[in-house]
């Protein structure tokens, strides 16, 4: 992780944005953590918006905290075949 303060990141926007898509680059202000630059080069723009959509991770965390069923029971149940 590399980090930048914000009179730094002024003069070399385009150098970190492309250390961005290899690494987080933390931004300071006068020292301190005030922003974070996380390369999302390649990815859609669905992509990039969920990843930064609480409420899609607070969605994510919910259904984990669910039951479950194995697949074999749920083939069973649609009388799909047993995979090999």
């Amino acid at each position: 992780m590399k980090t930048v303060s914000v009179r730094d990141l002024q003069k070399s926007l385009r150098r970190r944005v492309d250390e961005s898509q290899k690494e987080r680059v933390v931004v300071t202000r006068r020292g301190h953590p005030a922003a974070v630059l996380i390369g999302v080069e390649g990815l859609d723009w669905e992509q990039v918006l969920l990843q930064m959509d609480d409420s899609f991770w607070r969605m994510l965390q919910r259904r984990r905290r669910q039951r479950t069923s194995p697949l074999a029971a749920v083939r069973r149940r649609l009388g799909a075949p047993e995979s090999p």
